[in-house]
C-alpha cells in the first residue's frame, strides 16, 4: 500500500476535518471549550475503531487514551505510545481575528500546527488501519493531553505511567523548520521568587525594607548566574501597594531553560542558597512547574535508525535537530524509553499570528506515522 497516495486521495477529508477541530479554539485554561474539542476529537477516534479511556480532571479539561485496534488489546502487551495535545495558546475568540484558511500549499489557523494537524494525522492513520483491515504488530495508543501548553503534574504523572508500559514513544509536535526531528529538548524550570520587606512611608523609607529593591537585587542577581547554554527569563513581576509606601512584598516569576538534568540541579541548588541583601528582608522560592530536558540517548537513537530506514523506503529523508521549548516526549525520555520527537508535519510560526503547517508535510507525516505503527 502506498500510503502517501492513499492520503493525498483523501486530502480534502483531513482538510474539513483540521478546519472543525481548529474551529473548536481549545485554550489551556478554558476547561469548557477544551472539553468541547476533545469530545470532537473522540467521537472521531471512535468511528475509527478506537477503544477510549477519559481521565477526568477539575479545573482542567479531561485527558484522554485512545487505543487500537480495540478488539485486541489485551492480546497484545507491546504498545507503541503517541503523544499529542489538544490545548493551544490561543484565547476563544481568536480565530474571528486569525481565521483558518488554505492559501496554496500552506494552511493557517490558531493551532493548527501546535497541534491540532497532528491530531488529524493520528485520527487518519487509525481510520487507514481500520479500513484495510490492518492488524499491527503492537498495541497502539494516543494520549490526547489538554494541559501541555501550561505544564500539569497531573499529565506528567500519567504519561509517565504510559510510558512505563510501551516500547516505544511517537511525539506527533511539529517538526523543526525544513522537517527534522527533534532529538533534544531543553528542560523547563518555572519558579516564583518571593520577598517580604517592611512597610514604611515613603518620606522615611530608612524605617522600612523595601521589597522591590529586595528583588531586582536578587533578580541582578541570578541574571549574572553562568551555567553552560543555560537562559533565564524574568517573565512576570509584582509588587508593592502604593507610591507613596515602602513596599512590603513583591514577587517575579522566572522560565529558565536547560539542556541537561545537572544543569537544573545546579540551579536548584543556587535558588535554595540565596540570602537576603538588605537588612530586614526575607526571600523564599517555590518551583511552579518543571519539565526535564530530552537528552540524546542510545535507545533514543537505536529508535531513530529504525524510523529512517522506514522513511527510507518511503523516498523520504529525515535530519535531526534540537529545540529549545518543551514538549511532553522530555517526560517519556527522560525515563530511558526510546523516544523521537517533531514526528508532526512541518511549518512555521507556532505560538504567532502566521501559525501554518505545509500541506504536503501533513499528508506525507501521515504516511509515515501509519508506516511506523505498522512495521515497528
Amino acid at each position: 500500500m502506498d500510503f502517501f497516495y492513499y492520503f493525498k486521495s483523501r486530502q480534502g477529508e483531513m482538510i474539513r476535518l483540521l478546519k472543525d477541530i481548529v474551529g473548536r479554539e481549545s485554550p489551556s485554561g478554558e476547561k469548557k471549550a477544551v472539553d468541547a474539542c476533545s469530545a470532537y476529537v473522540i467521537d472521531e477516534l471512535k468511528k475509527a475503531g478506537a477503544k477510549i479511556t477519559r481521565f477526568p480532571q477539575k479545573e482542567l479539561g479531561a485527558f484522554h487514551l485512545a487505543e487500537y485496534p480495540s478488539s485486541d488489546l489485551k492480546e497484545k502487551k507491546e504498545q507503541i505510545l503517541i503523544l499529542t495535545h489538544i490545548d493551544t495558546v490561543w484565547p476563544v475568540g481568536k480565530i474571528r481575528k486569525m481565521p483558518f484558511y488554505v492559501s496554496e500549499n500552506k494552511v493557517f489557523g490558531p493551532g493548527v500546527l501546535d497541534m491540532k494537524a497532528s491530531l488529524v494525522m493520528a485520527i487518519y492513520s487509525f481510520k487507514a488501519l481500520k479500513e484495510l483491515n490492518i492488524q499491527p504488530k503492537k498495541k497502539i495508543a494516543i494520549f490526547i493531553n489538554s494541559a501541555e501548553e501550561i505544564g500539569s503534574d497531573t499529565s506528567h504523572d500519567t504519561i509517565r505511567d504510559l510510558s512505563r508500559k510501551s516500547d516505544y514513544v511517537l511525539c506527533l509536535e511539529p517538526s523543526l523548520p525544513g522537517g527534522a526531528l527533534k532529538i533534544q529538548r531543553k528542560g523547563r524550570l518555572v519558579i516564583r521568587l518571593e520577598v517580604k520587606g517592611k512597610a514604611a512611608h515613603a518620606g522615611t523609607p530608612e524605617k522600612g525594607t523595601n521589597a522591590i529593591d529586595e528583588l531586582m537585587l536578587q533578580l541582578d542577581r541570578i541574571q549574572k548566574l553562568k551555567i553552560r547554554d543555560t537562559t533565564i527569563n524574568t517573565g512576570m513581576i509584582g509588587g508593592g501597594e502604593k507610591p507613596n509606601i515602602v513596599a512590603e512584598k513583591a514577587w517575579a516569576i522566572l522560565d529558565i531553560r536547560f539542556w541537561e538534568k545537572i544543569q537544573k540541579e545546579k540551579l536548584v541548588t543556587y535558588m535554595k542558597q540565596l540570602k537576603p541583601i538588605l537588612k530586614g528582608a526575607k526571600i523564599k522560592f517555590s518551583i511552579e512547574s518543571s519539565t526535564p530536558p530530552m537528552e540524546k540517548t542510545e535507545a533514543s537513537t537505536d529508535l531513530l535508525s529504525e524510523v529512517r530506514k522506514i522513511a527510507s523506503s518511503l523516498n523520504m529523508k529525515l535530519d535531526v535537530g534540537k529545540a529549545g521549548g518543551g514538549s511532553d516526549a522530555s517526560i517519556a525520555s527522560s525515563l530511558g524509553i526510546p523516544t523521537l520527537d517533531g514526528l508532526g508535519p512541518d511549518g512555521e510560526g507556532i505560538h504567532a499570528e502566521n501559525e501554518h503547517l505545509i500541506l504536503t508535510s501533513l499528508i506525507e507525516r501521515t504516511a509515515l506515522l501509519t508506516e511506523i505503527l505498522i512495521r515497528l
